[in-house]
């Protein structure tokens, strides 16, 4: 008798909602403004949220709303790339490790310990300290260290698979490692790293906005969530709509994504 699979909770298709919003504004920002985010008008300066500037105007008139809209497809398209490149290569390394064992394994291993020795963040904004600013070495910088977490997840998944009955029946039929490791192994180890990737996505827009915020990533006047809260910080006081409404909204995406991760995570576990 197969095992009925829980349906989705209503967090998850709120998730999906305000995710879908989301990209509409990366793919189609026009449908949500009309005005230029670049455009400055010094006859509205740090004006209030109106009906005419929704979420204020900033230090050089330019309209807060529209750069947020703006904003998001800068951020969206970090945590995407900034995720990928780690995910693959996590994911590749871990299956090596966790199939060949012995000597791949203790090498691949022993790397991997020296980086998670050292806080995820920290070894970033060292990286970038040191080949420079900018978002291009940002995205080195996360693909630097960014594959660990899914090579852990992988690895200790294949060394259970690797194992199994039609392992050894795909090695009797004398297929060749790589399509046992491609074709029979990781699909039935990818769910976790699956998982894993569309949470990891928001943590590479939180990273991505935390170096904007130090000044090590995306540099101004390009409108970018943390870049628009770190040009909003010396006004908290006096015109705090520059940063609390890029915070919110990368509040939101967060939490969003968290509830799409945590109903995809529910859907493995129930199969």
């Amino acid at each position: 008798m197969k095992k009925k699979l829980k349906s989705m909770p209503v967090s998850f298709y709120a998730g999906v909602v305000i995710v879908f919003v989301i990209l509409l504004m990366a793919f189609f920002p026009g449908l949500f403004t009309d005005q230029d985010p670049y455009t400055q008008n010094m006859n509205a300066l740090l004006q209030g949220p109106s009906a005419a500037h929704w979420f204020g105007t900033d230090d050089l008139g330019r309209d807060v709303y529209t750069r947020v809209i703006y904003g998001t497809r800068v951020d969206l398209a970090i945590g995407i790339f900034a995720m990928l490149v780690p995910a693959v290569t996590g994911t590749l390394i871990g299956l090596c490790a966790g199939y060949y064992g012995k000597k791949v394994d203790a090498v691949l291993m022993r790397i991997l310990d020296v980086i998670t020795a050292f806080p995820f963040i920290i070894l970033v904004i060292a990286i970038v300290a040191i080949i420079g600013s900018g978002i291009r070495n940002m995205f080195i910088a996360i693909w630097c260290v960014g594959w660990k977490d899914y090579a852990k997840l992988v690895r200790s998944e294949v060394l259970a698979e690797k194992n199994m009955e039609y392992v050894a029946a795909a090695k009797t039929l004398g297929f060749s490692e790589m399509r046992i490791m491609l074709r029979h192994i990781l699909p039935n180890v990818i769910d976790g790293a699956v998982v894993y990737a569309i949470s990891d996505v928001m943590m590479c827009m939180m990273v991505g906005a935390s170096l904007s915020f130090l000044g090590l990533g995306v540099s101004a006047p390009t409108p970018e969530w943390g870049a628009i809260i770190t040009g909003g910080r010396p006004f908290l006081t006096s015109a705090w709509w520059i940063s609390i409404f890029p915070g919110i909204f990368l509040a939101v995406t967060g939490v969003a994504i968290s509830f799409i991760g945590k109903g995809v995570a529910d859907k493995v576990k129930a199969k």
